[in-house]
């Protein structure tokens, strides 16, 4: 009977650890069963050539590519609900709206895009993006400032998350300033001086009176080009100097108004005194860079990688040394003027709504993770957190950060923007060679510039 017992009891309990074992095991067979259902997910990222490096260009193996893998395997290790694999391709800036119209023509546009976003604003207004709202908090939208977010915002909607940005201001030769006895008007080094309009048209026929000719032959005071659409973006900052707004409310050129037609007329008025490089309707901007270098000219236009640059031609013997620095735009109100480029991702519309949410996910991702964020000092971070944390390696983010106040938004978020810089420089040729009065170059401007934006409305998303 004992023995009978037993044998029952231990079937029991074989039975039972069996039963536990089978738990266990279902439990297992159950994770790795959700895991089998883990979705896979290919992105695809596209960008031009940003910065090399994850952090920056001495690490090993930098490329220009380092950064977004980096950021992906990181974000895929966190992803929870998807098997994320994100590819990332970087495309000559030539190459890149051939590259994005076929594939859009195509039916296979890239999942993000990384770039400057005035090259990009043409793809918002064909609907080939979606809107970034739903990843932009509260905290994000504190720390960088809102002249960046109008930026990048298109109509009501955020179409590009700010990660980083190419401010452009002038630069002076304060060795020139002190020669022509300027030096009350020299800035330190790590400031972007502000001076009154009064002030500029002072130390211009300074430059051109005092500057002693021995010393610095057949400079000039400061440089004018007007060749090509290429740095276009001082000549829109100097039509508004005399505060002209450019884009009405309705996102029309207002160009032709006294205050914009004063801006023309002061740019004739400085290029024939000789208060410029003569013929600036045939020099390019790289011709004024040049001719900085070479101190033939005391003021030019700059942004931190040119102005980088200089220094190191200077270091490295490829151009004479002296003391260079920054200052705004001037304007007549008194508040200078301050344009930038800002650099960030874009998520296009592949009608895929996964795809689509890891994307946002992803971009969110680096464009908040508090160490990625720091990669925006290969250019000037946007956030004025990273700003305040660099400002000891990099006293000019702190100076580059306060200036975004006075920051304007030289394409108006408008249609066609990539086709109204065809259209300007001929006019600024016109008056600087006689042809045109500054007044007709105006309406000339305004006209063509505003039929350009009518056509483009027609077919924008965005109203």
């Amino acid at each position: 009977m004992f023995k009978k017992r037993f044998i029952t009891t231990a079937v029991s309990g074989l039975l039972v650890m069996s039963a536990l074992a089978g738990c266990a095991q279902s439990k297992d067979t159950g994770t790795a069963s959700k895991d089998k259902v883990k979705k896979d997910v290919t992105l695809t990222v596209m960008l031009t050539p940003q910065w090399k490096g994850v952090q920056g260009p001495t690490e090993p193996g930098a490329d220009y590519d380092s950064f977004f893998k980096y950021a992906a395997k990181e974000f895929s290790k966190k992803e929870k609900d998807y098997n994320v694999k994100i590819n990332v391709q970087v495309i000559a800036s030539d190459q890149r709206d051939e590259l994005l119209n076929v594939k859009l023509n195509g039916g296979t546009p890239p999942d993000i895009f990384f770039e400057n976003t005035f090259a990009m604003g043409d793809y918002a207004h064909r609907g080939a993006l979606v809107p970034l709202n739903d990843i932009v908090d509260a905290k994000a939208k504190k720390d960088i400032d809102a002249n960046y977010w109008k930026s990048v915002t298109f109509g009501k909607d955020i179409y590009f998350y700010p990660f980083s940005h190419m401010p452009g201001t002038l630069t002076y030769n304060a060795d020139m300033f002190k020669a022509a006895g300027l030096d009350q008007y020299i800035g330190g080094k790590d400031e972007i001086k502000t001076w009154s309009m009064s002030d500029y048209e002072k130390i211009l026929n300074a430059l051109k009176t005092n500057l002693p000719k021995d010393k610095y032959p057949n400079a000039y005071p400061m440089g004018l080009f007007a060749v090509n659409n290429q740095a276009d973006t001082w000549n829109l900052a100097y039509l508004r100097m005399f505060g002209n707004q450019f884009f009405d409310k309705k996102g029309n050129i207002a160009l032709d108004d006294t205050k914009g037609v004063k801006a023309l007329s002061w740019l004739k008025k400085i290029h024939d005194d000789g208060l410029t490089n003569p013929g600036a309707e045939s020099v390019s901007s790289n011709d004024v860079l040049s001719m900085f270098k070479n101190q033939k000219l005391a003021i030019s236009f700059t942004n931190p990688v040119l102005y980088n640059n200089t220094l190191a031609d200077m270091d490295a013997g490829k151009a004479p040394k002296f003391d260079v620095r920054l200052a705004n735009i001037p304007s007549v109100s008194g508040k200078p003027l301050s344009f930038t480029y800002v650099s960030g991702a874009a998520v296009f519309n592949t009608k895929d709504e996964t795809r689509i949410k890891v994307s946002k996910d992803f971009v969110k991702f680096f464009s908040t993770d508090s160490e990625l964020v720091k990669a925006s000092k290969n250019g000037v971070p946007v956030r004025s957190s990273v700003a305040k944390e660099l400002k000891d390696t990099n006293p000019l983010f702190a100076a580059y950060d306060k200036n975004a106040q006075y920051m304007f938004n030289f394409t108006g978020g408008v249609p066609g923007y990539s086709q109204l810089r065809q259209v300007l420089f001929p006019e600024l040729q016109a008056v600087y060679t006689g042809q045109k009065t500054p007044a007709q170059a105006a309406k000339d401007y305004q006209t063509q510039g505003n039929k350009i934006i009518s056509d483009a409305k027609a077919s924008s998303v965005i109203k």
